[in-house]
């Protein structure tokens, strides 16, 4: 085989010029003299962890063969998922996905290698290695995508989440090409997935089908634990069950608080602080979800109570807030709401919390927001800002934030934050500084190049 032979070629030329015999490079790689004979005079295959060994002896950068490799031993040889297995795992650590690329397009024109590529991409995926999983599970998928099984729709919701990133558009092209397979998934992984999909719209500001989606994660999830026995075996979703209940609560009480419904909004809330129905004894990590709804639950209905235009709480809200980091930003942002809509004075607030202003990773006790919704309210959050400090004449600031607001705006393709930025700047303009109108011109060229991409669904002027 031409591969091989120029692997091969290569050995015996470098052996030749190091004069050294078998037996000596045999003693540099590790390999056994005998085996390394017989690959030589191509009576065996070389395996993967061979093909590193004479790699290395030839001081040669790790996976200098492996695209020769898959000449020989996949596209022009017979398929040996003993080879296939190892070359892909080596592959995906040393980030050649054009190999894999490569193998994975070669092996599928044979459904009996798709489990064994699906296990190998769920491997990777619990390794981390995401962009490698990627293309495992896009062939698997493609291969599979009339067999309507578990396994397609697993692997479309791999790829869902591998997808997801700060652009609002490609996020919610993702999440319309996974939602119909949500019904095929295994009903642990349909809770993890309905919260994904419910996560990402939020943070579109799809308020409806956010109320869609967690009214049937509700209902999923509160069936699941009705019917759960413990150490039952079957399969479980990441979380405890009890979390996807009051999650769905949760995503019910944010809808309602978005729609300007405060008083349904501090309904669910007293629903996700209602542990009542919690079966005993709690596991470490259901004691650890009760306890964060419940203090949610207790933040929530002072912000509740602040945007229908309670004022009073405001100073107790804060006094609840101050020594608990993980919900100061969301309290400042719903306070900056506040001050807005209502037009009090919050200068001593934003002193107090100065150094919260500025982007930072939002966590719980129960792990990390996702970035889609960090991402989306702290760009909500720096138009709010920046609305505050204009009306108060107060422009360094105000343009500041408004100038990264609409920045980041564009980068996440938010047209709602953008528009808002663009009408503010412009209802401000004569207060702006030279540097201020040059940076905004830039944002706004963005604007129009990204608009003429997809034909102009923003029209705005510089």
């Amino acid at each position: 085989m031409e591969a091989a032979s120029t692997i091969l070629t290569e050995l015996e030329e470098y052996m030749k010029q190091e004069a050294l015999t078998i037996s000596k490079f045999a003693a540099r790689s590790g390999m056994n003299s005998g085996t390394l004979s017989n690959v030589i005079q191509g009576h065996r295959p070389i395996a993967m962890q061979q093909l590193d060994r004479i790699t290395l002896a030839m001081n040669l950068p790790e996976g200098y063969f492996y695209e020769l490799y898959v000449d020989n031993y996949i596209i022009n040889g017979a398929p040996d998922w003993r080879r296939i297995g190892p070359l892909l795992q080596r592959c995906a650590e040393l980030d050649k996905l054009e190999a894999i690329h490569r193998v994975v397009q070669h092996i599928m024109d044979k459904l009996i290698y798709a489990p064994m590529l699906f296990d190998t991409a769920e491997e990777l995926y619990a390794q981390g290695r995401l962009a490698a999983a990627a293309l495992m599970y896009e062939s698997v998928a493609e291969g599979e995508r009339f067999q309507h099984s578990e396994r397609l729709a697993l692997c479309r919701y791999r790829l869902f989440t591998i997808g997801l990133g700060e652009n609002h558009e490609s996020n919610l092209h993702a999440a319309n090409q996974f939602e119909p397979y949500i019904e095929r998934l295994d009903e642990a992984d349909q809770l993890d997935a309905l919260k994904h999909l419910a996560d990402v719209f939020a943070s579109m500001h799809r308020w409806n089908k956010v109320e869609e989606l967690a009214e049937l994660l509700g209902q999923k999830s509160s069936l699941q634990y009705k019917h759960f026995k413990k150490d039952s075996g079957q399969k479980q979703p990441s979380r405890p069950l009890i979390y996807y209940i009051l999650y769905a609560y949760l995503l019910r009480s944010l809808v309602s608080d978005e729609l300007g419904n405060y008083s349904k909004a501090l309904h669910y809330a007293s629903l996700y602080a209602d542990m009542s129905w919690v079966k005993a004894p709690y596991t470490p990590e259901e004691q650890r979800v009760m306890e964060q709804f419940q203090e949610w639950s207790a933040a929530n209905k002072y912000l509740y109570r602040l945007m229908a235009g309670h004022i009073e709480v405001l100073p107790e809200y804060v006094r609840y807030v101050e020594n608990k980091e993980n919900e100061i930003f969301p309290a400042l942002f719903k306070i900056m709401q506040a001050a807005n809509r209502y037009n009090f004075n919050v200068d001593g607030i934003l002193e107090q919390f100065k150094d919260f202003l500025s982007y930072r990773e939002q966590h719980s006790r129960l792990g990390k927001f996702t970035q889609q919704l960090t991402g989306d309210r702290y760009t909500r959050f720096q138009a709010e800002l920046a609305v505050y400090y204009l009306r108060h004449n107060n422009f360094e600031n105000g343009f500041r934030f408004l100038l990264d607001s609409l920045e980041s705006s564009v980068s996440i393709r938010n047209d709602t934050i953008t528009v808002k930025c663009v009408a503010l700047f412009e209802k401000y303009r004569q207060s702006a500084s030279p540097e201020q109108i040059q940076k905004y011109t830039i944002s706004i060229s963005e604007v129009q190049r990204i608009n003429e991409e997809k034909d102009g669904v923003i029209v705005v002027s510089s």
